[in-house]
């Protein structure tokens, strides 16, 4: 099988949601920002990527979301909504918001995908820990939600994704092996 440096850096790749408390450096992170909009999109370049590192600040979200998990109709988001211990940021000293512009002539969530998956894999080529993390936009629909979506997120641009970056405090994580029968050839 062919295999490069990219094609390792996909494959090894891995959730993390263990990080040590140190920021990362801002070298590393305008590198993995600048990945991200290299990402392949419709020509429009229509997101917008804000950088949270203040703790307070990633507290209030990470409180914030678990309060809209706690009144949302899936058993599973409540419960962790109501767990004292849960943290959904993991505690990354590092949170990135990936906004699309709604004005875009195309829908963004495939451009924003685009771009997130450039941070991820940047993130890991650089060695950081990083995980794509949902739950903590459920912030925006908590009490405090539209002061900080005032706060976060430009003007016209609605939040589409955020990855959460820092060094890791875990050991490697393996893959699971891949489902078999995923490619159908027609040749």
């Amino acid at each position: 099988m062919v295999e490069n440096e990219t094609l390792k850096i996909i494959k090894q790749r891995r959730s993390i949601r263990s990080f040590t408390e140190e920021q990362i450096k801002e070298e590393e992170l305008q590198a993995v920002l600048e990945a991200g909009m290299y990402a392949p999109n419709a020509g429009d370049q229509a997101w917008h990527f804000t950088v949270v590192q203040n703790r307070e600040l990633l507290e209030r979200l990470n409180l914030a979301a678990k309060e809209a998990a706690r009144n949302m109709n899936i058993e599973h988001l409540r419960k962790l909504g109501s767990d004292e211990g849960f943290h959904c940021l993991y505690h990354a000293p590092t949170l990135i918001i990936v906004s699309g512009n709604e004005l875009a002539p195309i829908p963004l969530d495939a451009d924003c995908a685009a771009a997130t998956q450039n941070l991820l894999l940047a993130a890991e080529s650089l060695g950081l820990g990083s995980c794509w993390i949902y739950f903590v936009l459920m912030a925006f629909q908590s009490t405090d939600g539209l002061e900080l979506r005032d706060l976060l997120i430009p003007q016209g641009f609605k939040p589409y994704n955020a990855v959460l970056l820092g060094y890791k405090n875990t050991a490697g994580v393996k893959a699971v092996e891949r489902k078999p029968n995923l490619v159908t050839y027609i040749r």
